[in-house]
């Protein structure tokens, strides 16, 4: 599937720049072709960007598994994990990886969430009896992490208290995004679980998947009723507090914990560090590969004539068309997570960063996630070239989370 994408989105763009260059445009074989090679270089620095993270925090989770506490963590989400991943073995690393890695996504820290997500798919590579194909937990956990949750959309806040700066607002609360975010990705999870547990013939219906559904809405209702009477400043910074001071106190946890228990400290994370070295650098070719198709899709124009054709249809059926302006975030944050960013923001510049179209970019950006960049770097970490139902059951997830996040928009914000 993801080879089919790939080919699609190089042969449909390729085909547009021709039409267009036909038509009078001759320069756009040329920015296609500067967008190729800026996007290959970015993919280089991207990748060898994350050898410091990667290393830190493979590092500090290998001192977590001799220490016995990423077992612990597999342990206390076993009854759950035991129904949505079957085939993992109980008691296996990788559902502690997995549990550290949906955690930090929760949290919007996504230079955390990527290395302990590349960790958990060399766990699962390891109890995968066919190495060059993504066996069925890879796909669930791969689903799950670009439909996660996402309890504080920390980037996005940042990002609209400094636009608000910029256009002169007075007592903006850039934090109010956050409930309309969280039920969006909430959204978007259920979708991309219900699509792979139809896929592997999955059962949902038990206590522990359930009594996980109500312990979240327990959670979502919690974090509201705490945060909401906060004036603005005050929410921005708890919201920071709370995201980074869980963070940190895991670390610390860990290292205290395997301290008390004998463990070599200073080795265990040494050890760790020097296999997020060779993970970072072993991604470059999937992520280079996936980043130049979507490159010629885009400068190509695609994106733009999909979104010009939705918008026509919505004015044809009579519906209201004021979330169109918003809607490129979401399809571009399926390909580029950078791409969307810097459509979000140019959204809240167009429209306003208080405005329901700038809040509404903001919503689609802080609950979906870049489900082809994603797919490549962590399929790619493992040198798994058949990704099975993978991508289509992330689009599912994708397009259900970005109708939700639309919705809810209009029920929060939208006066019409």
């Amino acid at each position: 599937m993801l080879n089919r994408v790939w080919v699609a989105f190089v042969l449909v763009g390729f085909l547009a720049t021709l039409a267009q260059t036909v038509q009078g445009d001759l320069q756009l074989f040329s920015r296609v072709l500067t967008g190729l090679f800026d996007t290959a270089k970015t993919g280089f620095d991207i990748a060898i960007g994350l050898v410091g993270v990667m290393s830190l925090w493979l590092g500090v989770m290998k001192i977590g598994e001799k220490g016995g506490l990423i077992q612990l963590f597999g342990r206390l989400v076993a009854p759950f994990f035991r129904r949505v991943f079957p085939d993992i073995p109980a008691g296996h690393p990788a559902s502690g990886s997995i549990v550290m890695n949906v955690s930090a996504n929760m949290l919007g820290l996504d230079n955390a969430a990527t290395p302990l997500g590349l960790k958990a798919m060399r766990e699962l590579q390891e109890i995968n009896p066919h190495k060059d194909t993504a066996s069925n937990p890879m796909i669930m956990f791969l689903v799950l992490n670009t439909a996660g949750i996402t309890l504080i959309p920390t980037s996005v806040i940042a990002i609209r208290q400094s636009m608000a700066v910029q256009q002169g607002l007075v007592g903006f609360n850039a934090a109010d995004i956050f409930l309309p975010t969280l039920l969006s990705t909430f959204i978007s999870f259920c979708a991309g679980l219900i699509a792979v547990a139809a896929w592997q013939r999955i059962n949902l219906l038990s206590g522990p998947v359930l009594a996980f559904f109500a312990g979240f809405a327990a959670l979502m209702g919690g974090l509201y009723a705490w945060l909401a009477p906060m004036p603005p400043e005050t929410m921005a910074q708890m919201i920071g507090l709370l995201g980074s001071g869980i963070i940190v106190s895991i670390i610390v946890l860990f290292v205290g914990v395997a301290a008390l228990r004998g463990v070599d400290v200073y080795e265990s994370f040494v050890e760790g560090a020097k296999e997020g070295f060779g993970v970072a650098v072993q991604i470059i070719p999937y992520l280079i590969a996936m980043l130049v198709a979507i490159s010629i899709f885009r400068t190509s124009g695609c994106m733009g004539y999909l979104v010009d054709g939705i918008r026509s249809a919505v004015i044809a059926l009579g519906l209201n068309a004021d979330f169109v302006p918003a809607l490129p975030v979401g399809l571009m944050k399926t390909l580029s997570g950078s791409g969307a960013r810097g459509l979000m923001v140019d959204v809240m510049t167009t429209y306003g960063v208080d405005s329901f179209q700038g809040k509404l970019a903001a919503i689609i950006q802080g609950s979906t996630e870049t489900t082809f960049y994603v797919l490549a770097v962590y399929f790619g970490s493992v040198n798994i070239t058949k990704t099975r139902y993978a991508v289509a059951c992330g689009l599912i997830a994708d397009f259900v989370g970005l109708i939700g996040a639309i919705l809810v928009g209009y029920l929060f914000y939208h006066g019409g």
